[in-house]
């Protein structure tokens, strides 16, 4: 118990603050995804039917291809022998697959983790609400745009596709997070915040 303390006192007091509020909003998110939307599974596939349909917008609308659709299906995947069953909203292109978008792949464990960010830091609620509505927004659209790229990469330079997919997009995508969080912090002086009483 003695090094415990001496360990805790020497990190600076708005630093444990913080990292209390991120381990209690982490629990707190655990147990309500858990109880809520684990077993329906409703938010993952809103999400990941939004991403789906918003990409396919984006390619008929604005590029130069088009005939996409998205389709929500399940699929077996087979785990230590065991058969699962998954769902994913499948982007076709004239009949062919070009992306399965998994519930994993939709943005909401990014999306949380940056909503947790903002509400452990300190600042007014306002500003929070404001950084968090803009934050999901320009997520969202960040993860629509990699879903785009991504099609690109398969529908043009296919060699580039599982590179990009695992590493330069998701690259891209935290980069968006990590400035979003620079712009918010940048008024936040942790040397002012005090325990409440």
């Amino acid at each position: 118990m003695k090094i415990f303390n001496s360990f805790k006192e020497k990190i600076p007091l708005p630093i444990r603050l913080f990292l209390g509020k991120a381990v209690l909003f982490f629990i707190v998110w655990k147990i309500i995804y858990g109880v809520f939307f684990v077993n329906t599974n409703s938010l993952d596939t809103i999400l990941t039917s939004h991403v789906a349909d918003a990409s396919v917008f984006v390619l008929n609308n604005f590029t130069s291809m088009d005939n996409f659709e998205a389709v929500s299906e399940v699929y077996e995947e087979t785990f230590g022998g065991e058969v699962v069953l998954n769902k994913a909203s499948t982007i076709y292109h004239n009949n062919y697959i070009v992306l399965n978008i998994a519930d994993a792949c939709n943005g909401l464990e990014l999306i949380v983790l940056y909503i947790g960010f903002i509400v452990c830091m300190p600042s007014k609620f306002l500003r929070k609400a404001l950084y968090i509505a803009i934050g999901i927004i320009l997520l969202d659209i960040a993860n629509i745009l990699r879903c785009v790229g991504l099609i690109y990469l398969r529908e043009y330079y296919h060699a580039y596709f599982e590179f990009a997919h695992h590493y330069i997009f998701k690259i891209v995508v935290y980069s968006v997070t990590f400035l979003i969080w620079v712009v918010y912090t940048r008024k936040i002086h942790l040397k002012n915040e005090v325990i409440p009483v």
